[in-house]
This record gives structure tokens, C-alpha cells and sequence, in this order.
């Protein structure tokens, strides 16, 4: 999972392009890479491994100079963990185009193969942002005699949606023209355009999440539509056009569950209000699976869950405690490379406070369960804080699946849920009690805002993939590829003084 924005606008962008790639850090924390474009200075670029506060201090700040940028912030899915395939990724022909992606093709090995003997690309990562970029630059390379139009995109860009497959959502900056941004043909990765009237003039901002555009006091205009193409010229002259092919508009549910801030809106559904519903559905279920309960406090796992655990708590009648204090200096667990780091970051980033624990029967809500590493220790945080009983519930159903489609889920062995029933995760994570959403009851707290979607992927819950081509042998290769070991040895490839041990 990644973040990305482009801007276009009056008045130099670097700056907004920082302020938007840090209020959506949590959506990448292994790089950040920012690109400019004036046509007196010309590209600018800095990008590298770490945080967006690490990576650009005030010298590279001066130097990204251009009304006109796109930026990225990174985790690692597809690729590798290295700073050489850090964001926006640029190709020189034709005209010179950066490109920055979130989400994953499918087709990946395919297009690479293609793209190499037919097209006479090169590509220098195992990147499929990179895969994506020349696809795009072959496609305005055929259809294209001199300077681009906005006709010459769109078709480019159909072109480009019939050739790759998953999910993904883009912003290009085609030196001289302006930025493009696009998202796939099922929406499954979020892309949200806004505006705003500076003295007569209208810049625009592209944006994984709206809370980059509220950061930056630009007002929401809409989504961008699946399969839409937005080009947008350095004059501010902006130019739409809608997928000409037929395709299930089909979000990813786990930005909902636990990815997107709580305070953005994305394809216009509240992530805040979203995870509420989930506090009442779940809180339905604890009553359902356990209605002579004996729970005294009701504790969210911080913070994506303090929303849901908030109204089950409610629902329940028991008091609310934040029972955990989270260190904010440390990364979130999930997208931390190696099973290893997640295990020993959970005791870095939460301490229990023991009075909200001790002799008491507690209930504690987290988001959602995958490797169920987290899940384990801090169940073992509240007992040793003297809980009496500690029941665990998630908001989301169980994680039994790979999710191919850009959240690092690809290894079905590493998921605690597959192939395992709710008991034998129960007694693996050690709770005394475990509740799991129901994942109608999932899709009910997400849609419920918006019925003109009347399809979700769902697919690391269900394991139906929308796209239609995700077989059981490429799954089995992705899993040979990704998995936690397979990163770990690349690591150590790249990084021979590596001490961070694969279990």
C-alpha cells in the first residue's frame, strides 16, 4: 500500500507536496520520493528509503522548484526494499515522464517479458511501477507525432487498461504537458481529485486520500472515476474522460478496515463513519455469540480500532478505557518487513496501563487479525497487567487469503486464519474468548453510505478476486516470491551486515 499526489498549480508545489506525502506517512513508511517540473529549472527530483521527514530536509526542499510535482510514499509489495526503487520512477522517451503508483498488477511477469522483447523497453527494478511507466511510455510513444493532447492520453491510457491487470492508481507528470492520473478499471485503489481559486486561477491536486487535499485547504471535488482518465495541462486546463469499458466498480474494503485515515472520504463513503458501523456490527455479534458475557471494559488496540471499539463498547453497556498507550514514534506494525520486527515492535509501541487491567474481564477490539503476531502479544500484555479474562474481537472477518492487489498479504501460510477455524486461532493467540465480524456484516457497515457500490473486493476475506485471472498457480508463485523469508534473504543480499532474523 502506498500514497500518492500530484499538484498543479500557480505557485511553486514543493512544499504542498510534502505536507501531503507526511499527513498520508501511514500509508508507506519504507520511502518517499518527490518530483518537480518548472520550465525554467526543469525536473527536480529527491527520493530515498525512510520517512518523508528523513528524506527531504531544507536543501532538498529549495531545490524542488516548478508549479507542477508529483510525490509517493512507499512499503514494499512487489519489488524490494531499496532505495533504488523508491518513487516517482522516470523514463526519458518520449518527452520524459515520471510516474508514481499504488497498488499491484497482476500481470506483472507478463508485461515484463512483453515489454522487453516487443516493445524494446528496458527496465532497471523489479518494479511493477516501473512496469506501468513504460507500458504508458510505449503507449504515447505509438500514438503520438509532436507535442501530446489530451486525445492522445486518453487513448494511451485505454490502452494501457486493456494490457495490465489489478490494482492501481496513478499520477504521471509528462515533462512540459502536465500530470495524468488515472485509476484501474475496478477502482479497487483509491484516487480522490480536488481544487481550488487561487487569485482568478484554479489549481488541482490528485490525491490517494481527501485528507491531502484538507491539509492543503483544496475542496473535495469528487473521486476519480474507475478506469478514468485525468489530465491535467501546466496551464490548469482540466481534461476527463471516462473508461470506455465495462468493469464492477469494486473498492478495496481493507482501506476501510484499517489503511485509510478515519478522518478522509474515499469514493465517497466516511472511513470514520464506516468504522462506527463496524463498532455496531461486531457489538451485534458479541451479543449473538455471547449473550450472558461477563465483560467489565471494553479496550481498542490504537488507534485504528478506538472508533469500533468506542460503539461496541456502547452497544454492550460496559465502560470504554484506552487501556494502552502508544508510543507515535514507532511504525505500524503491519507493513514492518519480517515477522521478526512485527513481534518485537508490538512491545516498543504499546504499554498497558496495569489499572485498567488488573482483576477486571476485558474486551479487546483490534481492526483486524492477518499474521496474528500482534494479536498474540498483546494478549500477553493484558495478561500480564492482571487481567483476569481477555476476550478478543475483531472488526473485520478472518484473514484467509492473499491479497494480490497491493497490500502486503501474499503469503497464505503467514495468515493465521488460513486453514484454521476460530477456536484454533483462539488458542493460538491465547484469548480466552475470540469474535470475528461477519463479513456481511463488513460490507453493510461499508456500504451503507454510498448504494451505488454494490461491490467490494473482499477478496483477502473471501478469496474471490475481481479482476478474474488470479489462479491458484500464481498464487502459489507469489507466495514463493514474497513471503517473509523470500524479503529476508533479498535483504540480506542487498545489506550483508543485516542482523534481522526471518522466523
Amino acid at each position: 500500500m502506498c500514497g500518492v499526489v500530484g499538484i498543479v498549480s500557480g505557485n511553486p508545489v514543493g512544499q504542498a507536496l510534502y505536507d501531503a506525502l507526511t499527513v498520508m506517512q501511514h500509508r508507506g513508511q519504507d520511502a518517499s520520493g518527490i518530483v518537480t517540473w518548472s520550465g525554467e529549472h526543469g525536473l527536480k527530483q529527491r527520493k530515498s528509503n525512510g520517512l518523508v521527514r528523513d528524506v527531504f530536509r531544507s536543501r532538498h526542499m529549495l531545490r524542488l522548484e516548478g508549479n507542477v510535482g508529483i510525490g509517493h510514499v512507499r512499503y514494499p509489495t512487489a519489488g524490494g526494499s531499496k532505495s533504488s526503487e523508491a518513487q516517482p520512477f522516470y523514463v526519458n522517451s518520449p518527452y520524459g515522464i515520471c510516474l508514481a503508483h499504488n497498488g499491484n498488477l497482476t500481470n506483472h511477469d507478463e508485461l515484463t517479458e512483453l515489454l522487453i522483447r516487443d516493445d524494446r523497453r528496458h527496465l532497471s527494478t523489479n518494479s511493477d511501477s516501473e512496469v506501468l511507466l513504460n507500458v504508458l511510455a510505449h503507449e504515447l510513444q505509438m500514438r503520438v507525432n509532436g507535442s501530446p493532447t489530451a486525445k492522445n492520453i486518453f487513448d494511451a491510457i485505454e490502452a494501457l487498461h486493456r494490457r495490465c491487470t489489478g490494482g492501481y492508481a496513478v499520477v504521471a507528470l509528462i515533462v512540459g504537458f502536465g500530470i495524468v492520473a488515472f485509476r484501474d478499471p475496478n477502482g479497487i485503489r483509491p484516487l480522490v481529485l480536488g481544487e481550488r481559486e487561487v487569485r482568478g486561477r484554479k489549481d488541482y491536486v490528485v490525491a490517494s486520500e481527501s485528507v491531502a487535499l484538507d491539509v492543503l485547504q483544496f475542496t473535495r471535488v469528487r473521486d476519480v472515476k474507475p478506469g478514468e482518465c485525468i489530465v491535467i495541462e501546466n496551464n490548469g486546463s482540466l481534461h476527463c474522460n471516462d473508461y470506455s469499458g465495462t468493469a464492477v466498480h469494486a473498492p478495496c474494503i481493507f482501506e476501510y478496515v484499517y489503511f485509510a485515515r478515519p478522518d478522509s472520504i474515499l469514493d465517497d463513503l466516511s472511513v470514520y463513519k464506516t468504522r462506527l458501523r463496524m463498532g455496531e456490527q461486531l457489538a451485534g455479534k458479541v451479543v449473538r455469540e455471547f449473550p450472558d458475557h461477563d465483560i467489565d471494559v471494553v479496550i481498542p488496540i490504537p488507534d485504528t480500532s478506538c472508533t469500533s471499539a468506542l460503539q461496541v463498547a456502547y452497544h454492550l453497556g460496559v465502560k470504554y478505557r484506552e487501556g494502552f498507550i502508544k508510543n507515535r514514534y514507532i511504525g505500524r506494525t503491519f507493513i514492518m518487513p519480517g515477522q521478526e520486527e512485527r513481534r518485537k515492535s508490538v512491545r516498543r509501541k504499546l504499554n498497558a496501563i496495569d489499572l485498567e487491567f488488573r482483576n477486571k474481564n476485558v474486551l479487546l477490539v483490534d481492526d483486524s487479525i492477518v499474521r496474528g503476531t500482534t494479536s498474540k502479544q498483546i494478549i500477553k500484555l493484558a495478561r500480564e497487567a492482571g487481567a483476569r479474562k481477555v476476550y478478543f474481537a475483531s472488526a473485520a472477518p478472518p484473514v484467509r487469503y492473499p491479497n494480490v492487489y497491493g497490500i502486503d498479504m501474499p503469503a497464505a501460510s503467514e495468515l493465521i486464519a488460513n486453514g484454521r477455524t476460530v477456536g484454533e486461532i483462539q488458542d493460538i493467540i491465547g484469548a480466552d474468548r475470540l469474535i470475528y465480524q461477519d463479513l456481511n456484516g463488513l460490507i453493510r457497515s461499508v456500504r451503507h453510505g454510498n448504494s451505488d457500490i454494490t461491490e467490494f473486493d473482499t477478496s483477502c476475506f473471501s478469496g474471490e478476486y475481481v479482476t478474474g485471472d488470479v489462479t491458484d498457480e500464481y498464487l502459489h508463485e507469489l507466495e514463493e516470491r514474497r513471503n517473509d523469508a523470500a524479503k529476508q534473504e533479498r535483504a540480506t543480499r542487498h545489506d550483508p551486515n543485516s542482523n534481522v532474523v526471518a522466523l
